[in-house]
């Protein structure tokens, strides 16, 4: 039997056929998971949509604590009216921005996480995101994502029903939080990445494989082409890209023609929608990863954070009427954070800088609603160099969401010594 490599592959040319060529070498293998997926109905897993807040967003100013003592002192110029405000509690409220998601909020299905954070903060972007994203705090530990970790656990289960796949949708190169040693995660921006164009892609595949078969013979001419089960290689490319091929026909002929949810214009709201998409569609996807940039917002904060999260509020407002409307409300939980808070002084230039902790928001079936923990005291004998105080390990939330939501026991993802904080029913 013929010796076949990947370097044997790319001497053929098959790496250019449309196998690869569909934007990411991992679209092809997410592809064919799909497959089961695609013929059957879907069996009601729980899902999981992250939105990660990019730049840190200011949580002082996201969840207003209007009527605590030293807000008012911090923010004169950045401070939020009182009556604008969603009402959380007496002292606390959302920021006007924030408005859609009033509605999740007086249906239980919006939690308020405060004073969120993790032990010794650092004020770096990259570092608090490494941080955030792989849940661990040695920097030289960042092989793998909290998200991936348990990907990876999922698929060393016997049961193939339990395992997790995930994607990411967004232009940033694929997070860390998804980066995984044993499950190949696709990122993409549009559905079309999904979509294998052409109707000769098998018969090009064929071509390639023929290729192949000659240059490992060095013959003058391509010997008849023997069955693809006479090589493991070679069967698992045609497998595999004859399920790829067929899955993403059966997803352009989808029925996902929007309900009567009408979704907002913007990048995130668009995003949200192709989620809803997959989702409806019936993918055995069950992790969705995707973001929100902007919030590192030191100057001229005022009305740009108000735009931010008025996207944020308005486009998850509509994810979760869509999931509503299509029956999917219990299956579905989604988690917005944020790499970390801004300090409770304004700057001279009407911004806030690099701070610590931060609250979180759970939209789902929850167990806890509203507020959930006390607001971080703003008593300068409490603060350190400015910070507000954490006091609840953001890795608690996630412990919640892998035991109660993915299935996956916690401390294989996070290690032990993190009780899952109760959020999720």
């Amino acid at each position: 039997m013929n010796s076949f490599t990947r370097r044997s592959l790319m001497r053929a040319g098959l790496t250019s056929a449309p196998l690869i060529s569909v934007g990411t070498s991992t679209l092809p293998l997410f592809l064919s998971q799909t497959a089961r997926a695609a013929e059957t109905p879907a069996k009601g897993e729980k899902i999981l949509v992250v939105i990660q807040l990019l730049g840190g967003n200011d949580g002082l100013n996201t969840v207003v604590p209007h009527k605590i003592d030293g807000y008012a002192r911090g923010r004169r110029g950045l401070r939020i009216p009182a009556a604008s405000l969603v009402k959380l509690s007496d002292e606390i409220g959302l920021h006007p921005g924030l408005k859609p998601m009033e509605k999740s909020l007086e249906s239980g299905r919006l939690a308020v996480i405060q004073g969120v954070g993790y032990p010794n903060p650092d004020r770096s972007h990259f570092r608090s995101m490494d941080i955030w994203e792989s849940a661990r705090l040695d920097p030289n530990d960042l092989a793998t994502g909290w998200l991936g970790r348990a990907m990876d656990s999922a698929a060393e289960r016997s049961d193939a029903a339990a395992r997790i796949n995930g994607v990411h949708i967004g232009a940033r190169n694929l997070p860390l939080a998804l980066r995984a040693r044993r499950v190949d995660i696709p990122s993409l921006e549009r559905l079309d990445q999904l979509q294998i164009k052409g109707d000769n892609t098998l018969t090009r595949i064929a071509a390639d494989v023929d290729r192949l078969r000659l240059a490992e013979t060095n013959s003058k001419a391509p010997e008849p082409a023997a069955p693809m089960t006479d090589n493991p290689l070679l069967g698992f490319v045609a497998r595999t890209t004859a399920t790829a091929v067929a899955s993403s026909k059966k997803l352009a002929d989808l029925d996902t023609r929007p309900g009567s949810v009408k979704y907002p214009e913007s990048g995130l709201s668009s995003r949200l929608q192709l989620v809803s998409r997959m989702i409806k569609s019936g993918l055995d996807t069950r992790v969705f990863y995707t973001s929100l940039e902007g919030f590192d917002t030191h100057a001229n904060q005022l009305n740009v954070h108000a735009g931010l999260l008025g996207q944020l509020g308005s486009a998850l407002a509509a994810f979760e009427a869509d999931m509503a409307e299509a029956g999917q409300t219990d299956r579905v939980a989604v988690l917005v954070f944020s790499e970390f808070g801004r300090r409770l002084a304004e700057n001279a230039s009407l911004g806030t800088d690099h701070g610590a902790a931060a609250p979180v928001f759970m939209t789902g079936t929850l167990a806890r609603k509203g507020l959930v923990g006390a607001h971080p005291s703003m008593d300068p004998k409490d603060l350190n160099d400015g910070d507000v105080m954490f006091h609840t390990d953001f890795r608690r939330i996630y412990a919640d969401i892998l035991a109660k939501h993915l299935g996956v026991d916690p401390a294989a993802v996070l290690g032990g010594g993190f009780e899952p904080l109760g959020v999720l029913a």
